[in-house]
């Protein structure tokens, strides 16, 4: 026998094969348990990790390879006599090939209902080791992490041996694994600690209804670093991982190089977990777009309402609430009939034969929707460069630990996603407006924040009416809704995404008709902008919430 190869997996796939090549290779095969069994009832030897080492499995099997001739054999230097010597003394026989894949502990948080105790036994103790040694030791011992990977490892075995090239790629791959499964475990405790109550002597509970005493929670964390709670919630080292989705044929722009990488979380209620049924590879630009489609329809979920939202340039051109889908399309694209040309169109609604005529009669990039009709797919199907993507519409779209990331020249930006919708209004004029105009200004709301600052809308109760998006001044975004309302502005509502510096956009607003407008308030001089709003009859609430988007 050459040596021993160490074989001990959750993901079976493909195990099988690789063991029989490493046999014809001249490896002895250790293994554990379950990967074990699995081998010997494919007729394949193997001599369990327990019969070399002489010591049992302990610990419900978490403790199995922790010894010193498994770890020996991983890491002792076959060019140095005196390892050579120490291994030989202490019966510690080469390990020359290290086959690990780690419990799915990212699967195992993700399940509906699973506990904390449950969470916890997913926390491989014995596989990173193994695999951390053996990528340590790579010269000698090649570790093996993505079972991918196992039939060129096995034809370099079995002919002239695994280049150093080869060898460090390996290396590297074991520890982009360690580190993102590292990072999985470290989020979720995370997650966990935030969901303890703090407070003297209180306990809190945990997903699973475990109490946890306060000195597990990020309170207790805090007082214990002595930082206040809310610094103490962010690690000192923030350690995230995403994984390969797709590459890209370009960035946002044909001369930069870009690649699509997915949380390992991600669900099909997401972008990155949507399938594709046609259409040309997704771009840079119609992942960011179709995203930002999704992100404003799910915004509009507890409405109850057939809805459609069209994006163009990651800001909405129309957007359209109906009693059918139907009738929402025709909302949305009676808002901005122009701007929709080459834009993302994202529905609610199943997508029918009919609805598909009406959107083949366009030119869009990208149709986002719960699913597709057969009879709609044979007519998208016509114009094979539209691509069509289906999305879970029903799983909530963000997750309580998500996080919101911006790079910036040298470091990272990180916060939470903006998902707040302010409902305690403050009416602050002497008109309050009418429960017609609150819901069309509760509609604007919902719109005006997935709009680029500074960031305008006008609206009725059932459509965007003009939209004045990412302009360095607020009457600037004003004056664009306004123009493109154009006639339609009176009568409607505006939304307007911070507060007003002045008075000058509520009177342009007045001028063009408008008779209720909603916005933060927290001005210094909010008291201009109410007098402007009594003065022409306009009904104003504050929402005490700001939603920028840059």
């Amino acid at each position: 026998m050459a040596a021993w190869a160490l074989v001990s997996v959750y993901d079976k796939r493909g195990v099988v094969a690789f063991c029989r090549r490493l046999r014809e290779a001249g490896y002895g095969i250790l293994s554990t348990g379950g990967t074990a069994r699995h081998l010997q009832e494919h007729g394949i030897p193997v001599t369990l990790v327990e019969e070399y080492t002489g010591f049992p499995e302990l610990l419900d099997g978490r403790v199995k390879t922790l010894h010193p001739k498994v770890h020996g054999g991983l890491l002792g230097l076959r060019d140095d006599p005196r390892h050579v010597a120490q291994m030989a003394a202490h019966g510690m026989e080469r390990i020359d090939v290290v086959a690990v894949n780690l419990y799915p502990f990212t699967d195992t948080v993700a399940r509906p209902g699973v506990t904390f105790a449950e969470a916890i036994e997913m926390i491989d103790i014995g596989g990173p080791a193994m695999l951390r040694a053996a990528a340590k030791n790579h010269r000698f011992c090649a570790p093996v992490v993505d079972p991918d990977d196992y039939p060129w490892v096995a034809d370099a075995l079995c002919g002239g041996g695994l280049s150093d090239a080869q060898r460090v790629y390996l290396a590297a791959k074991v520890f982009a694994a360690t580190s993102a499964y590292d990072a999985a475990i470290r989020a979720y405790l995370a997650s966990f600690a935030a969901k303890v109550q703090p407070g003297a002597g209180q306990a809190g509970t945990g997903p699973d209804g475990q109490a946890g005493a306060d000195r597990d929670g990020a309170g207790a964390a805090a007082a214990a670093c002595g930082k206040p709670d809310a610094e103490a919630a962010w690690p000192e080292v923030l350690t995230v991982s995403f994984f390969s989705r797709q590459p890209l044929r370009y960035g946002e722009n044909p001369h930069q190089p870009a690649h699509f990488y997915a949380d390992p979380g991600a669900g099909p209620q997401t972008i990155a977990g949507a399938r594709q049924w046609q259409g040309k590879e997704l771009s840079y630009n119609n992942i960011q777009d179709a995203d930002a489609a999704l992100t404003l329809l799910r915004s509009l979920d507890d409405l109850g309402k057939p809805a459609v939202v069209a994006v163009k340039h990651m800001n909405p051109c129309g957007v359209g609430i109906g009693e059918t889908i139907h009738e929402a399309f025709a909302r949305a694209h009676e808002a901005d009939p122009v701007s929709i040309f080459g834009g993302i169109v994202a529905c609610n609604r199943p997508v029918d034969e009919a609805l598909a005529e009406r959107l083949t009669e366009l030119f869009l990039e990208i149709v986002v929707a719960p699913s597709f009709t057969d009879a709609a797919l044979a007519r998208f199907a016509r114009k094979k460069n539209v691509r069509l993507l289906t999305v879970d519409m029903q799983a909530p779209l963000w997750r309580p630990d998500d996080l919101w990331f911006r790079r910036v020249s040298g470091g990272i930006l990180v916060q939470r996603p903006d998902v707040a919708l302010a409902r305690d209004w403050q009416v602050v004029t002497e008109r309050a407006p009418s429960e017609a105009e609150r819901r069309a200004l509760d509609f604007a709301w919902r719109v005006v924040k997935h709009v680029k600052s500074n960031a305008i809308v006008l609206a009725n109760e059932t459509m965007t009416l003009g939209i004045g998006a990412g302009q360095m001044n607020r009457v600037g975004a004003a004056k664009i809704a306004i123009a493109q309302a154009g006639a339609r502005a009176k009568g409607a509502v505006l939304a307007s995404d911070a507060f007003f510096p002045m008075r000058d956009t509520v009177d342009a607003a007045a001028a063009a008709g408008v008779t209720a407008i909603i916005q933060p308030g927290g001005s210094i001089r909010d008291a201009e902008s109410i007098a402007a709003a009594n003065e022409h009859g306009i009904a104003m609430v504050f929402t005490g919430e700001r939603h920028f988007w840059h």
